[in-house]
């Protein structure tokens, strides 16, 4: 197995990257193009099963990386493996050394879980896969919003959708929402996006037999990975505006032209601490001073912060591991 390098898009809703370098069953992973972690994983203990790449084996954490901090390495678990998994991780470690700085590299997660509104059409990105092997039809089939999204995304017509109190916040509703136009039986369709963003369907849960091989051209799927059309004037609105928050994470895609980057940097802007984090991660940038502006905000909240909680943006494989991370 050659050494490989990706971009994998982390979903439901989107919220960022991951840039993968992987090498047999070792992958060091950065959402920020400078802290990589490093794990590696005794796939040989599951090599004589059937279907062993859906059976999970446990990540070890070889260590942490950055070009200024350098490797901080995780514990030792000694075993029978450990020279193997030892040689691995570090053909990882020491093609970061001299590579690092090739990022963003190249998006390969073309295999799409889409949930479908009640006419069957894409409503809204669910998950995605490098490899046909790794479709998962035993998954959660609603739309959801992240913590942070949760505690910080705001829109000035809330108080006029919510008039009864139901929902706390607006990233609830726009949940309640979206999820609403799904079918009572919940449907969802694994689709191949090709290079022009075309779709076949590969597999699907609880669809129609007739309608899980069926090809559909990229016009059919949200550009933004939600269903924005058919909406009423206010919930158009509730639409954009989230949207326009989740502008810094959209910026990381490589598919935009001159004038939605443009746009979406100007969106961006009122997320200063987000494009700090990640515009190393940009395949190109259109306005500099946007970006620049932004960074030097940024600075400025580090140094004068404000009481608040934060949701660190990292893979939530990684995030059940329960391993702590140090700056």
């Amino acid at each position: 197995m050659e050494l490989i390098c990706y971009s994998q898009r982390m979903l439901n809703p989107f919220r960022g990257v991951m840039n993968i370098v992987e090498y047999k069953g070792a992958q060091a992973v950065s959402t920020d193009g400078i802290h990589w972690d490093i794990y590696v994983r005794d796939n040989d203990l599951v090599s004589d099963l059937t279907n062993s790449h859906k059976v999970q084996t446990n990540d070890i954490r070889y260590g942490r990386w950055s070009e200024t901090q350098g490797l901080k390495r995780g514990a030792l678990y000694p075993s029978e493996s450990f020279k193997n998994l030892e040689h691995q991780g570090a053909v990882v470690y020491q093609y970061l050394l001299k590579h690092h700085q090739d990022i963003p590299f190249a998006f390969k997660d073309n295999y799409e879980l889409w949930l479908l509104d009640y006419k069957n059409r894409p409503l809204a990105l669910l998950k995605s896969a490098i490899k046909e092997d790794d479709i998962e039809l035993d998954t959660p089939l609603s739309w959801n919003l992240s913590i942070d999204c949760r505690k910080n995304f705001y829109t000035n017509i809330f108080k006029a959708l919510c008039t009864n109190q139901q929902f706390t916040n607006p990233a609830d509703y726009l949940i309640s929402y979206i999820n609403g136009f799904a079918s009572n039986t919940r449907c969802a369709q694994w689709f191949k996006r090709d290079n022009n963003g075309d779709a076949t369907g590969i597999e699907a849960i609880n669809l129609e037999t007739d309608l899980i091989k069926r090809q559909l051209s990229c016009k059919h799927f949200p550009a933004f990975y939600i269903q924005q059309d058919n909406h009423d004037a206010v919930h158009e609105q509730l639409i954009s505006d989230f949207l326009c928050w989740q502008a810094p994470f959209f910026l990381l895609l490589d598919n935009l032209d001159y004038e939605t980057r443009s746009r979406l940097e100007h969106q961006a802007r009122q997320r200063a601490p987000v494009i700090d984090e990640i515009f190393h991660l940009y395949p190109e940038i259109i306005n500099q001073d946007i970006i620049n502006a932004a960074r030097v905000e940024a600075l400025f909240r580090r140094t004068n912060p404000e009481p608040e909680d934060s949701e660190e943006i990292m893979c939530a494989e990684y995030i059940e591991l329960n391993i702590p991370r140090t700056n």
